[in-house]
């Protein structure tokens, strides 16, 4: 995975020292036309079907987005922020100017005509907005939170899913994995399938920890794929707090890998090594493993 580190540009780093800047400020440095009264914030979240950084990250973002149940998008510029894992922040995925909409009745949708404003693309994917959503509120006038909405990092590169980066540094969302298993992408589906071995599951909601393993045909790959569908993967622990807090909990949950073995190392000695980690990170006192 092509980790960005977040690394801030002179303004960014300045911005920390004193008040942080707004994103409608630096959106007026891109195309002054932007105001916050002509501006519709859309805040995308998951819908109960699809989480909107994957649509993001499969290039899919400008097209799922002019597809709206209602006629959210009447005003000339349309903000896009996507929720990205962790509390109030979101990733800025551009900004749109809307021509009108028309209704699809076959969907049952309307469909709009966004074109993206060039002048602000250069910066899609690389900023990173800080804001405490209202509520379950998904479209804002801008004026009405154009102090909320403040600038958290810039990114060097915009945010990406790059080559398989080895065992070490594997560190993925549950987005990011249900992307990488639905595009099957090649580095990563070539890699996790040729070994066996003892992964981490961290849900960043509790902090707490489970610890699994993977081992026969398909190793690694074929096992997180499992999680990829339904989030817990058959493992009750998991599957009790999809029950209690719903399917979009399986967001916090991020994916690394402890130890690797030979795809054909015997599921006894991958038992062994599993049951190693669980003492040491103590996953069955104060964690997610039952046995």
């Amino acid at each position: 995975m092509k980790r960005l580190a977040g690394a801030k540009i002179e303004w960014g780093v300045e911005t920390k020292r004193r008040k942080s800047m707004r994103i409608f400020d630096l959106l007026s440095l891109l195309n002054p036309k932007i105001t916050p009264s002509e501006s519709k914030v859309h805040l995308a979240t998951w819908n109960g079907e699809e989480n909107p950084l994957d649509v993001y990250l499969a290039g899919d973002f400008d097209e799922w987005q002019r597809w709206q149940t209602r006629r959210n998008f009447e005003r000339k510029f349309v903000v896009s922020l996507i929720s990205l894992p962790g509390a109030d922040k979101w990733l800025f995925a551009g900004v749109h100017i809307s021509s009108g909409a028309k209704w699809v009745q076959q969907s049952l949708l309307h469909y709009y005509n966004l074109n993206e404003d060039k002048n602000c693309s250069k910066m899609n994917g690389r900023i990173v907005a800080s804001f405490s959503r209202p509520g379950r509120q998904s479209y804002l006038n801008g004026e009405n939170w154009i102090e909320q909405i403040t600038l958290s990092e810039i990114f060097a590169e915009p945010l990406t899913i790059g080559e398989f980066p080895g065992f070490r540094a594997v560190s993925l969302t549950m987005g990011e994995l249900e992307l990488i298993v639905r595009q099957s992408l090649e580095s990563w589906r070539t890699a996790l399938s040729n070994v066996a071995g003892v992964y981490l599951i961290s849900d960043t909601a509790s902090g707490k920890l489970y610890v699994g393993s993977a081992s026969g045909e398909g190793g690694i790959w074929q096992r997180w794929s499992c999680y990829a569908v339904d989030g817990h993967g058959r493992n009750s622990e998991l599957r009790k707090i999809l029950s209690e807090h719903g399917l979009e909990r399986a967001n916090h949950f991020c994916f690394s890998i402890l130890e690797i073995a030979d795809i054909n190392a015997s599921r006894e000695d991958v038992l062994r090594r599993e049951s190693h980690w669980k003492n040491v990170l103590m996953t069955r006192t104060h964690g997610l493993n039952a046995n």
